[in-house]
């Protein structure tokens, strides 16, 4: 019997739904005859710290994606000049597709925006694919620090929203080159005077742990704009949160061998930690950041995005479930 997709429930639930979900083998069928465009070198390139992503993987869940999202783009593109004819105005320029990329710390979402990158540049009609991660919109340390939210980085709060704000509406405004900060890991910090420049992009990908958080609700009762306000399309990496806290521990002790051993690092009091402590750290940490950032802020965003990436214990994508349209 051929793999099914429900229009209801993981389960077969015949009560109608707002959405499509199908388990990995009717997903992978989507794209059985379309050729894998990526190597197994390029895919070591984008993987992850931690994340087990191999071809079929890839071929198997992220081809159909990158087809589905690239669908997309070329309907918004035709609906763009079809407005653009009705209200009778000259060759506008089309504003880039945008997609926004939500999930926990170290569920993958990372690899999973540089991986979809690859693939859509691959499609003909994509060539140009920018990939922007909201870390660079963190407040600097020292900000962080003024405030009492250094132990908080990565709650909405920390970062500069109105910053974040204005670089989607102006990609979406059509503007021809847009900045945005940069963010590095091993400084932990925003690099000053240090900007990615994104000109030209037919897609944009954001991607980061808030990006489909509402807009917030001011003290007179108004309501503002969020970033997601100008997503076109959005995804969310999904796993049950015992899992994400057990691949969150398993990176630390990765980290620990790696990256925070480096002199430059601003983990390097972790670099000598046995591994007994080492573990006992990474839980610490997640009980006191990431865990409650996740409960409390990402996780609540998971229904408002338009496409979620189920993930077992194993790292591999099991079901998709997608907004109908």
């Amino acid at each position: 019997m051929p793999p099914m997709a429900s229009a209801g429930g993981a389960g077969g639930d015949p009560q109608p739904r707002p959405y499509v979900e199908l388990d990995r083998d009717a997903w992978a069928a989507l794209a059985a005859a379309t050729e894998q465009p990526l190597t197994a070198a390029e895919i070591e390139k984008v993987r992850g710290l931690g994340d087990e992503l191999d071809l079929d993987e890839v071929r198997q869940v992220y081809l159909p994606l990158s087809r589905l999202l690239s669908m997309y783009a070329e309907s918004a593109a035709d609906l763009h000049h079809a407005q653009e004819k009705f209200l009778n105005l000259r060759q506008p320029p089309r504003t880039p597709f945008v997609i926004g990329l939500a999930g926990s710390v170290a569920v993958g979402k990372s690899t999973t925006a540089r991986v979809l990158q690859q693939m859509l540049a691959h499609w003909p009609e994509n060539p140009s694919v920018a990939l922007v991660t909201t870390d660079g919109f963190l407040y600097p340390n020292a900000e962080l620090e003024r405030r009492g939210l250094l132990g908080r980085k990565g709650f909405p709060e920390t970062y500069d929203r109105k910053a974040l704000l204005r670089f989607v509406m102006d990609i979406k405004s059509g503007k021809d080159a847009v900045e945005a900060p940069t963010y590095s890991h091993l400084v932990y910090d925003v690099v000053p005077h240090e900007r990615v420049v994104v000109a030209h992009p037919d897609i944009v990908i954001i991607e980061g742990l808030n990006v489909l958080q509402p807009a917030r609700v001011s003290a007179d009762g108004r309501t503002g704009l969020a970033i997601s306000d100008f997503f076109d399309f959005s995804v969310y990496v999904d796993a049950a949160t015992a899992d994400i806290r057990g691949w969150y521990v398993d990176r630390f002790l990765r980290l620990r061998e790696t990256a925070f051993r480096d002199p430059a690092s601003y983990f390097t009091r972790y670099g000598t930690l046995t591994e007994t402590q080492a573990v006992a750290e990474a839980n610490r940490i997640w009980d006191a950041v990431n865990g409650p950032n996740l409960q409390q802020n990402v996780q609540p965003t998971r229904g408002r995005a338009t496409l979620v990436l189920r993930k077992a214990a194993d790292h591999s994508v099991r079901f998709v479930r997608l907004r109908k349209l």
